[in-house]
């Protein structure tokens, strides 16, 4: 699979929320608002992984219908990847 750029952007914006947040925890910032960035960070990580799967799974259904391979059994691994990642 290739990854495009708007996925490497959303990882590079995650690690600068990261950064952010070791920055708050160091300059001893409230706790709450340290939750909350990290709660931003894990629902990026979580729409990330759900653009990386379904972009996966789209090439994987076209090369399906090309080869006559089981689609339903890639759509059962993409689906088991995103209940995985939880």
């Amino acid at each position: 699979m290739e990854y495009n750029d708007q996925m490497k952007n959303r990882i590079k914006r995650m690690e600068g929320q990261l950064r952010g947040v070791l920055k708050m925890m160091e300059e001893g910032k409230d706790c709450r608002d340290v939750v909350t960035q990290l709660s931003a960070v894990r629902s990026a990580v979580d729409r990330t992984v759900g653009v990386i799967v379904s972009s996966n799974l789209v090439e994987c259904v076209i090369e399906a219908e090309n080869t006559g391979s089981d689609k339903d059994e890639i759509i059962k691994e993409a689906v088991n990847l995103l209940v995985k990642s939880r």
